[in-house]
């Protein structure tokens, strides 16, 4: 076992003792204005993935080859963020780092104008932490956190069922690509390409993260972008 897993597993089990703790109802009003932004745009989603270029006619050294299945949406077309910075994080409702969402949503709205989008991949495969039904995470999404950027269905991140994303993205950079534990981060560059990922320790606010963003949205890949503004 590598170093990094073994620290990654350490930090797995400190978080355990957070795990399945369901954050504090939010009040009635909270819970209708969150369900209102969400649906917007949700609906703004709908409408871009529906126009989006087909994924199966797109560059294969890129990540716009893929799609996933969506949350609120038939799919997750990743040609819809053609010449944008995207963040592919796989997520968990039950997990110590769920109020990352929090972090990421924090990200979304402060980056989105410029050309960065987010791409939230639940995922059930460390420890059960994701077991909800689509109107269930549908529903932790938007009353606890108001979370905004496009969601995949629930999704297998690791193993031999896992999303052929994220075999891709092993082959691009290694064995940094593979999800280690939940809210797993991968960077992607304006041209489609993997920058880097993020551990799961990794706040999305951080620096490391913050300088990262920012470097990626000031390089131009050349290509317009196509992201929900």
């Amino acid at each position: 076992m590598s170093m990094t897993r073994r620290i990654l597993v350490a930090a797995a089990v400190l978080a355990l003792a957070a795990c399945n703790r369901a954050p504090a109802a939010p009040s009635a009003e909270v819970s209708t204005e969150r369900s209102a932004v969400v649906a917007a745009a949700v609906q703004a989603q709908r409408e871009l993935f529906a126009t989006a270029p087909d994924p199966a006619a797109a560059d294969k050294s890129t990540a716009y080859q893929f799609a996933f299945n969506g949350l609120w949406t038939d799919h997750v077309p990743m040609t819809a963020f053609e010449g944008d910075v995207v963040m592919v994080v796989n997520t968990a409702s039950r997990c110590g780092f769920t109020p990352q969402y929090e972090g990421l949503q924090q990200l979304y709205d402060e980056y989105h104008a410029q050309g960065f989008d987010i791409v939230g991949v639940p995922a059930n495969n460390f420890m059960g932490q994701e077991p909800g039904t689509t109107e269930e995470i549908q529903e932790f999404c938007t009353l606890n956190y108001g979370v905004t950027f496009p969601m995949a269905a629930k999704t297998e991140v690791v193993g031999e069922s896992r999303h052929p994303f994220y075999a891709w993205a092993e082959q691009q950079i290694g064995e940094a690509a593979v999800p280690q534990w939940n809210f797993h981060k991968i960077l992607i560059g304006r041209d489609g390409r993997i920058i880097r990922a993020f551990d799961t320790r990794t706040e999305p606010t951080s620096e490391e993260v913050r300088n990262a963003i920012t470097t990626a949205l000031a390089t131009s890949s050349g290509a317009a972008s196509t992201s929900l503004r």
